[in-house]
């Protein structure tokens, strides 16, 4: 039987965490300005890492390696990819060596993760950001992933990437806005799919305007349920006045409600100027007797912010994504369900 995200979150407490020696102060931010990785060029070398879950198939790297060459780059392996210790792809002291030498590897131009899972959290006090801050690369992936995107946003200001992993699906449409993104340094625009097939109206892939309105601010966040993990640490970046977009997988309603109550709690959400759900994948409320639906959940805690928000971007573990860049301005708009980037992602 597999286990999923959520069900390894409850297994794991601070009891199961290895001992863990910070390579840098946890507290200190060493850019206040925001700080963009260069952008990739036709024959760069991505290192692979996989910080979070193990992968039980070696062929995901030959997959990932052919991708890469499709898109023109050649690909560097973390020493410890193929590592496992459990269920995470090696101990928190090789992953995070993982992490640690990519940054500071000259040859290597931008890091992509192999998958999710479960894992970031337990080596975010191994990560030696000062090599990052002086050392800014792409890095790119989501799901658990998210724990790496938003604390070296907090303690370096470097943009970092929700995007494709290694084991995503590179189609057509999650490919364009990765090379838009990462290649051409773009500033765009991304709004659903409109294609309605042979129905008379569009069925997929439609957007629920929470609150209609325009705002502008930094875009942060990524998946609830790890986001929600790090409330309390030292890793998460100021949201005041800033975008959250979130996305979610195989969690119900109550779930979900419960992450948002934490982020209520915990005060994120009054700071925040506009609100962006992506895809909760297998979020169904299911038999339960008297169950909210997740649109209901969310107008519960997100229309008396009284600020821009919509539910149903293409944001999650779904096949056809967008690249989100956190810690670049951008605009939206709740009413058309649009991420306006006001700048580029990368120099």
């Amino acid at each position: 039987m597999s286990i999923t995200r959520r069900q390894i979150l409850q297994m794991v407490g601070t009891g199961l965490v290895a001992t863990q020696v910070p390579m840098a102060s946890a507290s200190g931010i060493f850019s206040k300005s925001t700080l963009k990785p260069p952008r990739l060029k036709a024959g760069d070398t991505v290192g692979l890492i996989n910080p979070a879950g193990a992968t039980f198939h070696p062929e995901d790297v030959v997959i990932a390696e052919e991708t890469f060459a499709a898109l023109g780059l050649k690909m560097k392996a973390g020493a410890h990819l193929l590592d496992r210790y459990g269920y995470l792809a090696g101990t928190d002291e090789a992953r995070a060596t993982d992490v640690n030498s990519m940054y500071s590897d000259p040859d290597v131009d931008a890091i992509i993760t192999l998958r999710g899972g479960w894992g970031c959290n337990r080596i975010l006090d191994l990560i030696n950001y000062k090599t990052i801050a002086k050392n800014p690369k792409i890095i790119m992936g989501y799901s658990d992933i998210t724990s790496l995107l938003l604390a070296l946003n907090a303690k370096t200001s470097l943009v970092t990437f929700h995007g494709p992993v290694g084991v995503s699906t590179w189609n057509e449409y999650s490919t364009d806005y990765v090379k838009r993104l990462l290649f051409e340094g773009e500033s765009f625009t991304m709004n659903n799919p409109t294609d309605k097939g042979d129905n008379l109206t569009q069925v997929k892939n439609r957007i629920l305007t929470i609150h209609e309105g325009k705002s502008q601010g930094k875009l942060l966040g990524g998946n609830l349920s790890v986001l929600a993990a790090m409330v309390g640490s030292d890793y998460l970046p100021d949201f005041k006045g800033n975008i959250l977009f979130l996305e979610e997988v195989d969690e119900a309603p109550y779930r979900v409600d419960r992450m948002l109550t934490q982020l209520k709690l915990a005060g994120i959400l009054d700071k925040i100027s506009g609100f962006v759900f992506g895809k909760c994948s297998s979020c169904d409320s299911g038999e339960s007797y008297g169950s909210f639906t997740l649109e209901e959940v969310l107008d519960d805690h997100i229309k008396p912010l009284g600020i821009p928000a919509w539910f149903g971007s293409m944001i999650g573990h779904i096949e056809d994504k967008f690249t989100i860049p956190l810690g670049v301005k951008a605009e939206i708009d709740a009413k058309k369900g649009s991420i306006k980037l006001l700048e580029p992602a990368v120099i």
